[in-house]
């Protein structure tokens, strides 16, 4: 498992994100490397990427750095990523920085993210088919995905759009809740985890599990 550029994508402690997926893997027996990718580190091949949020310039210097990397060849190949906020946006066409300059992204995915007329801020929730997704947004951004499924239905905040959050394809995850999000959603790290390995896990009975449960509460009532 890989954390990419957690020195620039790494503004909302995203790079926890890496922490939770080791962790919940090895509660489970699951023998895992997990290791981080600084500016100037080569990427690994790795079965799973992560990557978080920044700002504008460390947005840009993290896709400048990636399109010269091995990083697109492995997931063509069918590694996995999770990506959140600026990660999101890399991972498409193209995306928006210092004011409404348009900046080529890695063209993986047909996202294309432009400036929305006003900046995002504050509790997002969202319907991921029979699981509720919680977490915080804080971002300029309006995406749209261009036939891509997006990663489920807002019902609180905005997301890409104020109708749906993300994106998902066979091997990515992409969403613009921080948190970090795999550790206040440990059903979607596990989800992630069971894709891996290939096979579905048994539950975890954690802390992480029970304050998620409380949030879903909360948000309900």
């Amino acid at each position: 498992m890989c954390v990419l550029y957690p020195d620039l994508l790494g503004t909302y402690g995203d790079g926890g994100n890496g922490l939770v997926m080791a962790e919940r893997a090895r509660r489970r027996g699951i023998d895992v490397t997990l290791v981080e990718v600084g500016i100037g580190d080569a990427v690994p091949v790795a079965n799973l990427y992560l990557m978080g949020g920044g700002e504008d310039g460390p947005q840009r210097l993290a896709a400048d750095l990636l399109r010269l990397s091995i990083f697109g060849g492995a997931v063509r190949d069918g590694a996995h990523v999770v990506a959140v906020c600026a990660g999101l946006q890399i991972l498409g066409e193209t995306f928006c920085i210092e004011g409404n300059d348009q900046y080529e992204g890695l063209g993986m995915v047909a996202a294309v993210t432009t400036r929305g007329e006003r900046r995002a801020v504050g509790e997002l929730a969202v319907r991921v088919g029979t699981n509720l997704l919680v977490g915080f947004e804080n971002h300029g951004g309006q995406t749209s995905l261009g036939g891509l499924a997006p990663l489920g239905t807002v019902t609180k905040g905005r997301g890409n759009d104020g109708r749906v959050d993300g994106y998902r394809t066979k091997n990515i995850w992409a969403t613009y809740a921080h948190g970090p999000v795999l550790a206040m959603n440990p059903w979607l790290a596990d989800e992630v985890l069971s894709s891996l390995i290939g096979t579905p896990l048994e539950p975890l009975h954690t802390a992480a599990d029970l304050l998620y449960r409380e949030r879903c509460r909360v948000l309900d009532s």
